[in-house]
């Protein structure tokens, strides 16, 4: 096999200085004794995972806002707003598009913000007001148009909070985190289709509204109560004076950053200049493969955004189909867990990808053969088990530019951008012309996932062959182990 990468232009050199000063913005920090680090690092790492739980929260609100059109379809949404054709379909697509406008310039602006939290959660409160909205609207236009806004407004939360986690927690703690954040995305699956069924069930026809329109304005409400909230809650960087962190606390949040900066350019000494970090990842060719990965993955995944058309195409009312959602949005949730766990504890980023994505394809292999109620309730339990693949690979992106922060933070955003244009098409592999069997929906999912896989094993190989170049030149040096890519 051979010593050199698949392209050589990608530097593989191995990185050193572990004490050398963190991004420009942080400042010195004080060494911690290394005595009582690991009690003040537990004490640490407990307080920043309550703060994570409430982001999961957030983000639970953020899918549920996004995706409550799909339980609004089932009360008479699309008759009440005279749609036809695929234009339900772009009520879903034109939210992603907003994404797409917003993603890559707000990490950017976030990276060089002191308050986080307060940039995050004022956008959270935009997004809940529109959302709010959407309970006034007459006509097909107007709805689009607040869907958009929706998107361009929710795109801030997700890159935005991924990029706060990677400024916190280490390479081997961040998978877990990813996950137990992305996991907002199942939980929210599986219970905003029981709050729906409950909104749509109890409020129909009061004070003369349809309970579509009661769907839009509670659930919009509820997010702007969390949203509020979030103003003291959320985490903002380490360099932030933080209330809730003591002394100690705070230099070894720094500190743990520092450790984890290894490039080439810190190590010179070299200040990062101001979106330097964006330049750096829109010229390497890795960012761009990772983004067509995670695209094919987001469209191989894009069930999710159907899930109770999928449901109900068993034949049941829309109440109990929404009901049937929750047990395998459940499932996938506790498994997510334990391949995230997995992940960490093993360092592999590749199989944790694969494997779920396989288990999806086995579910729309199994949607495809029958029309038998119980067996294809049965395939959405193996469907569910696929998006956490999405969250791992996100991991990978971080864990693959975790040196510069600036160039981690455009890396996240672009990557995301990208993958965002997936939720964009394949809203359009679900026209209800093709169900209620779905067969031409489940092949081209099962065709996106296979060329994600191999997309992903080639990224692995070439991880591999730079691992293999920078062991060989310590060794021809004397220099101990330096940085090694996770695969």
């Amino acid at each position: 096999m051979s010593d050199l990468p698949l392209l050589g232009s990608v530097d593989c050199s191995p990185r050193y200085d572990t004490t050398s000063s963190g991004s420009s913005d942080d400042g010195p920090t004080l060494p911690l004794d290394n005595i009582g680090r690991s009690t003040v690092e537990k004490r640490l790492l407990r307080k920043l995972d309550l703060r994570v739980a409430f982001l999961v929260l957030v983000y639970i609100m953020n899918i549920m806002d996004r995706t409550n059109v799909a339980a609004a379809r089932l009360r008479g949404f699309e008759e009440d707003l005279d749609m036809t054709g695929n234009q339900f379909n772009t009520l879903i697509s034109i939210l992603y598009v907003g994404y797409l406008v917003t993603q890559a310039p707000s990490n950017m602006i976030l990276h060089r913000m002191k308050r986080p939290s307060l940039y995050l959660s004022s956008c959270m409160m935009i997004w809940a007001a529109i959302t709010m909205c959407m309970s006034a609207v007459q006509t097909y236009r107007a709805a689009v148009i607040l869907r958009f806004f929706i998107g361009f407004v929710e795109a801030t939360f997700f890159p935005g909070a991924i990029f706060i986690l990677s400024r916190w927690y280490k390479r081997n703690e961040l998978g877990l985190r990813t996950v137990f954040l992305f996991c907002g995305n199942s939980i929210s699956n599986a219970f905003s289709a029981l709050i729906a069924s409950g909104i749509l069930a109890s409020l129909d026809g009061v004070l003369g509204f349809t309970a579509w329109r009661w769907l839009f304005f509670v659930e919009g409400a509820l997010t702007f109560t969390i949203a509020v909230c979030a103003i003291w809650i959320l985490p903002d960087f380490p360099a932030t004076p933080s209330v809730w962190l003591s002394p100690d606390e705070q230099i070894l949040a720094k500190q743990r950053m520092e450790e984890e900066v290894m490039t080439r350019i810190e190590s010179e000494g070299k200040p990062e200049r101001n979106f330097s970090g964006l330049a750096e990842a829109l010229m390497d060719w890795r960012v761009w493969w990772l983004g067509v990965a995670l695209h094919l993955i987001i469209s191989s995944t894009s069930f999710t955004n159907f899930f109770p058309t999928l449901s109900a195409t068993m034949g049941y009312s829309a109440t109990t189909s929404l009901f049937l959602c929750a047990p395998p949005w459940i499932l996938g949730t506790a498994t997510s867990f334990v391949v995230a766990r997995h992940s960490d504890v093993t360092g592999d980023r590749f199989w944790h990808i694969a494997g779920p994505l396989l288990v999806g394809i086995a579910g729309y292999i199994i949607a495809i053969s029958t029309m038998n109620t119980a067996v294809r309730y049965l395939s959405l339990f193996f469907m569910t088990q696929s998006p956490v693949a999405y969250a791992v690979s996100l991991t990978w992106v971080m864990n693959t530019f975790s040196q510069s922060q600036s160039k981690r933070a455009a890396a996240v955003a672009l990557v995301s951008t990208m993958a965002s244009t997936g939720f964009v098409t394949s809203s359009y592999f679900w026209p209800s012309s093709w169900g209620p069997s779905y067969v031409n929906s489940y092949l081209i999912c099962i065709l996106a996932g296979i060329v994600s896989i191999a997309m992903c094993w080639v990224f692995k190989e070439h991880l591999f062959r730079c691992n293999e170049v920078a062991e060989a030149r310590e060794q021809a040096l004397g220099l101990p182990k330096g940085f090694r890519y996770l695969l």
